[in-house]
């Protein structure tokens, strides 16, 4: 292990690792071989597309059909997979496959990447990690391949498979359709149930979590016998799905199909927490509607997945909190157990993390852009919650309100309370001072 190893914290290790990653990209996006039209792309623009592809977002300056190469695409897709299974997942399943010694340190840090609860098995985690995203993504791929082989070809339709199904996978929400239309995502697939149920099916397995796969792996159909988180995390995901879908459904298309209607409304149910793509013209949709896709961003996926935002269990604990006082109950209960103090503390903590980046990141986008500050906000949602999805804004931005994009994705990525334990590593106080009581609410 190197001295700089030992003097980082873990939380250090994983954000120095996705900002290394990032700038890899931003060299390798830069070459003259990686745009499509020749010649380099301009750094911003690269940094940009680095960022989003790490941070898994799928915010674009540039649609990735039209203006990236297949050696940019493919660089694209790489960073996507490396940042949605996580930098430090990735490196250990590479030091464990060459036969390297996994030291303490990295097993500590692999823990909080993958936001496991104990140290013990994290590497046989890891490797489990690996082989369900190999499994999935090869199955999605399989799946969409009959679609797109039969509108592109075959080599061309096996590359689009495989890049839609890494990409859905790790929520990523990048796509290859602007050979269509730009900047169109999935619009022109909204009513191909093979597509939809594939791209779905893949955003809700990677964004659930490594730990869910786990306990499930581990304890099949038995729900009982799931960990308390599991169980929230299944719930919470569920009914986020289930009343947004049923809100979508009968308020917002109402004027489609009916087959059409009822997928549309799970498609962007589903999307809008975690993904980035989507099968319907987000700008139509009404404030209300526009809306809720900001709240279901900004809730994001659950820990340890290859989703970012604040997370499925944050939600929890929160509303369970705010149950808990007005039952008058002491502390917060799910499933016969009763929550730490810590938990909701950190829940509280990330909640006002993710508000206050939210909200200043929009001010301050509407007022040097001259924008409305309510598409600003759900350009500033989709980029901390890393979700991807857009009202048309993002490649019209200028240069400060791109960085503060960038920023506001890699925040979402590694996590608020990662880059709090980072900034204050080290500085523990021990000392208490007296307590008093304060009226609230």
């Amino acid at each position: 292990m190197s001295l700089l190893e030992r003097r980082l914290s873990t939380s250090q290790i994983i954000i120095l690792g996705f900002a290394a990653l990032i700038l890899l990209g931003t060299v390798l996006l830069m070459l003259p071989f990686a745009s499509a039209g020749g010649g380099s792309a301009p750094p911003l623009d690269a940094l940009f597309t680095a960022a989003s592809a790490v941070c898994v977002t799928g915010l674009v300056v540039r649609d990735t059909a039209l203006s990236w190469s297949p050696f940019g695409q493919a660089v694209i897709l790489c960073l996507i997979q490396i940042g949605g299974m996580g930098v430090v997942t990735v490196a250990m399943a590479v030091f464990t496959a060459a036969g390297s010694r996994v030291s303490l340190k990295q097993r500590s840090t692999m823990q909080e990447a993958l936001s496991a609860p104990q140290l013990g098995g994290i590497v046989r985690l890891g490797g489990f990690v690996v082989k369900m995203t190999a499994l999935f993504e090869l199955l999605g791929a399989l799946a969409l391949a009959p679609v797109f082989c039969g509108e592109f070809g075959l080599g061309k339709g096996l590359w689009y498979a495989l890049f839609h199904s890494v990409s859905a996978f790790c929520n990523a929400g990048f796509d290859l359709m602007g050979n269509q239309a730009p900047y169109s995502s999935l619009t022109g697939y909204a009513a191909r149930p093979a597509v939809n149920l594939t791209v779905m099916g893949l955003i809700i397995v990677g964004g659930i979590g490594f730990l869910v796969w786990g306990d499930v792996r581990d304890n099949g159909l038995r729900v009982k016998k799931y960990r308390m988180q599991t169980k929230v995390v299944l719930l919470t995901s569920a009914l986020l799905i289930v009343l947004p879908a049923a809100y979508f459904f009968f308020g917002e298309f109402t004027g489609l199909p009916l087959p059409e209607r009822v997928w549309v409304s799970l498609f962007q149910s589903v999307t809008a927490r975690t993904a980035g793509f989507n099968t319907a013209d987000l700008t139509a949709m009404s404030g209300v509607g526009q809306g809720v896709m900001i709240l279901l961003m900004l809730v994001g996926g659950s820990p340890g997945s290859t989703a970012g935002g604040m997370k499925t269990t944050t939600l929890a604990v929160l509303l369970g909190t705010a149950l808990a006082a007005f039952r008058r109950r002491e502390d917060a209960q799910f499933f016969g157990r009763r929550l730490e103090d810590g938990a909701v503390r950190q829940a509280v903590a990330v909640l006002v993390m993710y508000l206050t980046l939210f909200l200043a990141g929009g001010c301050v986008i509407s007022r040097a852009e001259g924008l409305p500050l309510s598409v600003c906000l759900f350009e500033t949602a989709s980029a901390v919650g890393t979700v991807g999805l857009t009202l048309g804004i993002t490649p019209t931005l200028g240069a400060l309100s791109r960085v503060i994009l960038i920023l506001l994705m890699y925040f979402g990525r590694v996590g608020g309370l990662t880059l709090i334990f980072a900034a204050l590593s080290g500085r523990k106080n021990a000392a208490r001072l007296p307590q008093e009581w304060i009226t609230v609410g």
